[in-house]
């Protein structure tokens, strides 16, 4: 017998936002003695501790701006925002599984907005 869980409600979150959630949920937490953290939640909030480069709002401003641009889905935008690729190898990597690749400009139009925000 197999049991499948039904997906409610899907949202993309960048680093910044899911380090701030934790925080809320580890502060919780430590109002109350009797209770543990797990192993994952607290691996979860190492992870962003140690990779979470811009705060909350500086991503999210930095989606906003990346998915104006025509070729930069919703997925990819978040992907961008987390890594904050430096040069054109790093951003093609980011954009391989897509359906379509980025003419040299188009990379460089997203690497300037990346520019501002790293």
């Amino acid at each position: 017998m197999t049991i499948f869980k039904e997906v409610l409600d899907e949202e993309y979150l960048t680093t910044p936002e899911a380090k701030e959630l934790l925080e809320d949920i580890e502060a919780e937490r430590a109002l109350d003695e009797d209770r543990e953290m797990r192993y994952e939640l607290a691996r979860a909030i190492e992870h962003v501790n140690r990779f979470a480069d811009l705060d909350a709002e500086e991503s999210r401003k930095l989606v906003e701006e990346l998915l104006e641009l025509e070729k930069v889905d919703e997925a990819t935008a978040y992907k961008i925002a987390d890594v904050l690729p430096g040069d054109r190898d790093e951003l093609r990597t980011l954009f391989a599984q897509g359906r379509y690749t980025l003419s040299g400009e188009e990379l460089d139009d997203v690497l300037d907005i990346v520019a501002k925000y790293a």
